[in-house]
């Protein structure tokens, strides 16, 4: 069954010059259920901001769609534009990006930010007043623990956290279904990212609204969301409940991650790097686009590329570690099936 926000085999390329075609976005299927909380992880540049902006439409040039379809409560939205797009975003999904400095525009108030999406998104007989915006946007702030005093400051009166909480706080303006936090915690301090997640899970419980949580904090990832989705080289290659990846058996490179990743509350901690570098995405690749990197990749591998298929409690894009029906490829090895 598909869930509130659904995509197939969604591809999305770059082209900055003539003839140059870079593949950010590589065949991806996926489904977020209605009130789900969703993680996204991987190293820079493996295309999860660009789902993102594909996702809620917000791609811009030299970035398009390039095939497939995405599908939002039921309506193809990658198939709209315009008002029709204005319409659906209405009530829809939002975008909360990591710089609240650079989502806010410095010359205006708080409390014009707020006139600014209410007006711009007005239905027949809306009658958006500034002591109506000012009492929705002192709501809406409240909801995010600021006073309605913040309305009238400027964004760079404000500290980072509260940016933050402001962008949240204008992202709830429409009370969308779905939100996609883009790196929202970035740019801030550790108990500052503590306190803005906090806040962030809180709405998310209360108001059910569907997320997509993008972030490297893998810690932050797993204590917050529902499901994980680990993203390389522009594909999704592992889908997972959040409680079960830190057990199990994983796909190559989510083991790689996890390596990476140390439990603060340990006596002893150990973290590795991953060799090797992201591939180039200009080229389209004939196999698995890790294999190169990965230290289980066998002939095979290199073959075609593996699909999403089931794992345990999840599913893994892996010939090793979730063989596929007649791949090319070997069976897993028993005495390496089980490391990390």
């Amino acid at each position: 069954m598909r869930g509130l926000v659904s995509a197939r085999g969604v591809n999305v390329v770059y082209e900055p010059n003539r003839g140059a075609r870079i593949w950010s976005v590589r065949d991806v299927d996926l489904d977020l259920a209605e009130g789900e909380f969703v993680g996204l992880v991987g190293e820079s540049g493996c295309g999860k901001s660009t789902l993102g902006f594909a996702l809620t439409r917000l791609l811009q040039p030299p970035g398009r769609l390039d095939g497939g379809s995405i599908s939002f409560d039921g309506t193809d939205i990658a198939s709209l534009s315009g008002e029709q797009l204005r319409a659906q975003r209405r009530n829809g999904f939002a975008l909360v990006l990591q710089s609240g400095m650079n989502a806010l525009n410095p010359v205006r108030t708080i409390g014009h930010h707020f006139g600014d999406i209410l007006k711009a998104h007005a239905r027949d007989g809306d009658d958006y007043t500034r002591a109506s915006i000012r009492r929705r946007g002192g709501d809406l702030l409240e909801q995010v623990e600021l006073k309605a005093e913040v309305l009238d400051r400027y964004p760079h009166e404000l500290s980072g956290g509260m940016r933050q909480r402001v962008v949240i706080a204008l992202a709830l303006a429409l009370e969308p279904r779905f939100i996609v936090f883009d790196e929202p915690t970035t740019a801030l301090d550790v108990m500052v990212q503590k306190a803005v997640m906090n806040t962030i899970k809180s709405l998310q419980a209360s108001q059910r609204f569907t997320a997509l949580l993008i972030s490297h904090d893998l810690g932050t990832v797993l204590e917050a969301t529902d499901r994980l989705l680990v993203m390389y080289a522009g594909r999704i290659i592992e889908d997972k409940p959040s409680a079960e990846v830190l057990t199990g058996v994983h796909h190559p490179y989510t083991d790689a991650l996890l390596g990476c990743y140390g439990d603060p509350r340990a006596e002893v901690v150990q973290l590795h790097g991953i060799p090797g570098m992201p591939p180039d995405l200009s080229t389209t690749g004939g196999g698995c686009l890790y294999a190169d990197r990965c230290a289980l990749a066998r002939n095979g591998c290199r073959d075609s590329v593996p699909q999403l298929a089931p794992a345990g409690s999840g599913r893994v894009a892996c010939f090793v570690r979730a063989p596929a029906p007649n791949a090319r490829s070997k069976s897993a090895d028993p005495q390496t099936e089980g490391q990390r």
